[in-house]
């Protein structure tokens, strides 16, 4: 009776001593994981970006943008951004028979999140929002329209159009490092119009940094980004 009691006694120890070294290592890795975080500088430096997609479009098509952006890092998790940037059209509506003409700045601020559980990742995941605007002017020609009164071709142009707008946009992206302090990654943006301002003769065909005119609409950007 006494063997069997001192069996099973040594048989707890011996279970209580498996489950405490189980447990050991996984709080030594929280632990560590959160010595790591906790080790990264508020003030952790800076990047500078370009995107290539706005390049890229503006030699495939009638529109685009040239943008830089400059982000501060927090910590590995706050990320405040600026980006700046010159978009231009110059296209021709064959439906319509109206040409369009526009360039002008634009420029955006906001912030992103690193949203990835690991901070220190070689790669990030980011959410994020930007409030925009630009003020521009535009032209618009029209050659060859018939005249609904006179009922002959006329000529109408109108330049120096003065437009304005404000819109949101909400961000999500990856980035990854490539070699030393160089990174590449994309961006998925949703574009949210707020205000506008415009002239009677109707709204611009373009927007410099929104894009094709609307309420709302989706864009992306691919860029390279350099941290220092």
């Amino acid at each position: 009776m006494l063997q069997r009691a001192l069996s099973s006694f040594i048989l707890k120890i011996i279970a209580i001593s498996l489950s405490l070294c189980a447990a050991e290592p996984l709080h030594a890795q929280k632990k560590a994981a959160a010595t790591a975080t906790d080790s990264i500088p508020f003030f952790n430096g800076i990047a500078v970006s370009a995107d290539l997609i706005g390049p890229a479009q503006l030699m495939m098509s009638s529109y685009g943008q040239y943008q830089a952006a400059l982000r501060v890092n927090l910590k590995n998790k706050w990320f405040p951004v600026a980006e700046v940037g010159y978009g231009k059209a110059n296209a021709d509506d064959v439906s319509t028979k109206l040409s369009y003409q526009t360039g002008a700045p634009y420029g955006r601020l906001g912030m992103d999140w690193n949203i990835n559980k690991e901070k220190n990742d070689s790669y990030r995941i980011y959410a994020g929002f930007r409030y925009a605007y630009t003020s521009f002017k535009y032209d618009i020609d029209s050659h060859g329209v018939i005249d609904p009164v006179w009922k002959k071709p006329a000529d109408f142009s109108a330049h120096h159009q003065q437009a304005s707008q404000h819109w949101l946009e909400l961000v999500f992206a990856l980035d990854a490092k490539l070699w030393g302090a160089l990174r590449m990654g994309w961006s998925v943006r949703y574009k949210r119009r707020l205000f506008h301002q415009q002239q009677e003769i109707g709204e611009p065909w373009y927007v410099p940094g929104f894009g094709r005119n609307g309420n709302s609409r989706l864009g992306g950007e691919f860029n390279i980004t350099i941290e220092l």
